[in-house]
């Protein structure tokens, strides 16, 4: 018999932006603690084709309006609660699934119901979709509902940081049982690390799937930063060729899309740029940033959730002229390129290591079989 479900969005892609790599740590230090063969996987949404989703367009609104995330639909809730049963351990990977679990409770499930919130996604989703929009109603009411669901019926709730934790119970009444920051699988362990310093013209890299909270923060450095500097800036993530027509014009302007493997731009890169203005939980890109042992000039928002140094880290800037000075510093003065304190940082804090020994704490699970 498998101990545990795991249920989680979509099959992961060749390229997965920050969620789904928050979901893929979540599954490699469960299988960690129960074993890879000890584990079902269940996808939520299975890849369809702009043509099938238009067929399907009416009934997804529908299931959006009763409260059923994309994917979802009260038969495939009861589907999915149905596999549940047959586990002792349910672990939710989003709050969005939060009729899931109402589900279970409701079938007089005797297990443990685990739900990770990656955010509060009503205050994720509001701002990336933008209050403007008319659907945008729809899908924060929808998303509002399933993490009161998932406050209300899981056995544990897990959130990133304190930020998030606060406002979970001021929104849902509800504090969660743990809080286990943004972790990240350590790729990066070498016998050496790179030698040297900073260039004159530093090298400055922008992670980043082209998302709205993405395309905003960085295109206002464009704007407003970029002509004032002297830096090269490489901007590389999932989809961001559709970047291409904002920034063109730009000088020192690099714009990579798609590309399957990130490490060489990182390894390259002088300093990891994360001007982020919004949105909720922790930032992914920050954490593999400290893997690497990058230089970091990021926001507040960048930083939320992280407990770091900024004079050792890089900067913290939240201004115009905060960016400009801490640029124009380090153009003007290099600085070790490897940062050995960032990957301190990595180590002690946020490595898959440290997330393993929350999970135990609410699993009481070990793998003896």
């Amino acid at each position: 018999m498998k101990q545990l479900l795991f249920i989680r969005y979509r099959k992961s892609d060749s390229i997965d932006a920050g969620g789904e790599q928050g979901t893929n740590a979540n599954y490699h230090v469960l299988c960690q603690i129960f074993g890879k063969e000890n584990i079902t996987v269940c996808h939520i949404h299975e890849k369809q084709s702009k043509i099938k989703m238009l067929l399907q367009a009416f009934s997804i609104l529908l299931n959006f309006l009763r409260g059923y995330y994309y994917g979802l639909s009260p038969r495939k809730v009861k589907e999915i609660a149905a596999l549940g049963m047959e586990h002792p351990y349910v672990f939710i990977d989003r709050s969005i699934f939060g009729v899931i679990a109402k589900e279970l409770k409701e079938k007089a499930y005797k297990g443990k119901i685990i739900t990770f919130f990656h955010n509060v996604e009503s205050v994720y989703f509001e701002a990336k979709i933008g209050k403007n929009k008319p659907w945008c109603p729809i899908i924060v009411n929808c998303v509002t509902r399933n993490d009161q669901l998932a406050c209300d019926y899981s056995d544990v709730i897990i959130a990133l940081n304190k930020r998030d934790e606060q406002e979970i119970i001021r929104r849902y009444k509800r504090k969660p049982d743990i809080l286990s920051p943004v972790v990240f699988k350590d790729t990066y362990k070498q016998t050496e690390y790179p030698a040297g310093d900073t260039q004159p013209v530093p090298t400055c890299l922008f992670l980043g799937t082209y998302f709205p909270m993405n395309v905003h923060g960085i295109l206002w450095f464009v704007h407003e930063v970029l002509p004032k500097v002297n830096i090269k800036l490489q901007i590389v993530g999932k989809g961001m060729k559709a970047i291409l027509p904002q920034v063109e014009g730009y000088k020192n302007i690099e714009v990579f899309s798609d590309v399957p493997n990130l490490k060489p731009y990182i390894e390259n890169a002088d300093f990891m740029l994360l001007p982020i203005f919004e949105g909720s939980g922790m930032k992914v890109k920050t954490c593999e940033a400290l893997m690497y042992g990058k230089n970091i000039i990021g926001t507040t928002e960048a930083f939320e959730g992280y407990e770091v140094n900024f004079n050792k880290i890089g900067a913290c800037c939240n201004t115009q002229d905060e960016f400009i000075r801490a640029l124009n510093r380090v153009s003007e003065h290099p600085i070790p390129k490897f940062n050995r304190y960032a990957r301190e940082v990595f180590v002690n804090n946020y490595s898959e290591e440290e997330r393993k020994k929350r999970f135990e704490e609410v699993t009481i699970y070990r793998h003896t079989i």
